[in-house]
């Protein structure tokens, strides 16, 4: 293929992101990710991944997206905004900004099989898979290859122009584009996510320890959430925020458009009295097709009888 055919490609591929409501688009050589494979042997070999033994899974896949599409390569990064227009009620327990609205998956997944059928309108046939942290896809190594951003010290991707409130998902696809490199470390001296952390999970800048993420254990833990945590959880009862309410570059975040995300009124408006006394019913209503389904009622009022206790 000539380089101005590439180039043509790569431009109909990213006209056609920006038109689906992406917030950009970067392209990589898919290959094996050779400075991520210490870096994710360390992190686990500490058990920083907490009760998430799925990360120890398909190690391979997960550093080479061409074990996962045969013939990968290119790596579509993506992202796409969930910075919300309102946010909770002060003095009410805490759900992620991410999980206010649908699923994630559903919505996004969504947008890519659009792209991925422009592609093959405009281009011709071309072969891959569209990831939405659905498969062992190391989502913000590729994004930083592919210069979406740099990955910040609280671990998650920033963007200078957008912050952090975004999704992460890609296209493996078997089709040579353009690469686009990395850009530059943004983060400075700054400390704010460090000091911020109820929990201190953020043990050096760099890196996370999963198993005291407030995120994992309000979602990912099953049993019962340790005591050592009483007191720190900073009334979060799915996910946390914390760490990219308080990064400066998130003064640039702006509210999504994205109806699918808006939140049900009385998400925003409840009480920690109405939390704790929310039933079956009301959670099926309130989280329907949410990512707070994840963790079940049973789960969620684990989760609110824990910041009581």
């Amino acid at each position: 293929m000539s380089i101005d055919l590439a180039y043509k490609h790569a431009r109909i591929i990213k006209t056609q992101a920006k038109r689906l409501g992406f917030l950009s688009c970067g392209l990589s050589k898919a290959g094996f990710l050779e400075d991520e494979a210490p870096r994710l042997d360390q992190w686990l070999l500490h058990g920083y991944h907490g009760s998430m033994s799925y990360m120890e899974n398909h190690y391979d896949k997960r550093l080479d997206p061409c074990k996962l599409v045969p013939g990968a390569k290119t790596v579509v990064s993506l992202l796409y905004n969930y910075f919300p227009e309102q946010t909770q009620d002060e003095g009410s327990f805490k759900i992620a900004k991410y999980a206010y609205g649908e699923d994630y998956h559903f919505v996004v997944r969504d947008k890519l099989k659009e792209l991925m059928a422009h592609i093959n309108a405009e281009i011709g046939a071309v072969e891959g898979r569209v990831f939405v942290d659905s498969a062992p896809v190391l989502e913000k190594a590729w994004a930083v290859k592919s210069g979406l951003g740099w990955l910040g010290k609280n671990t998650n991707l920033i963007s200078k122009q957008v912050g952090s409130f975004f999704f992460l998902a890609e296209l493996i696809i078997d089709l040579d584009l353009p690469q686009d490199g990395p850009v530059t470390d943004h983060c400075g001296q700054c400390t704010a996510c460090i000091d911020a952390c109820p929990t201190q999970a953020i043990i050096a800048p760099y890196v996370v320890d999963g198993s005291k993420c407030i995120s994992h254990l309000t979602i990912e833990l099953k049993s019962e959430i340790p005591n050592d945590f009483s007191g720190q959880m900073d009334d979060w009862i799915f996910g946390c925020d914390v760490c990219q309410d308080v990064c400066p570059w998130n003064r640039f975040s702006k509210p999504h458009a994205e109806q699918r995300f808006k939140p049900k009124p009385e998400l925003l408006q409840n009480n920690k009295r109405e939390w704790r006394e929310l039933t079956q019913e009301v959670f099926g209503h309130l989280f329907e097709k949410s990512p707070v389904q994840r963790t079940r009622y049973e789960g969620l009022m684990r989760n609110i009888k824990f910041l009581e206790d």
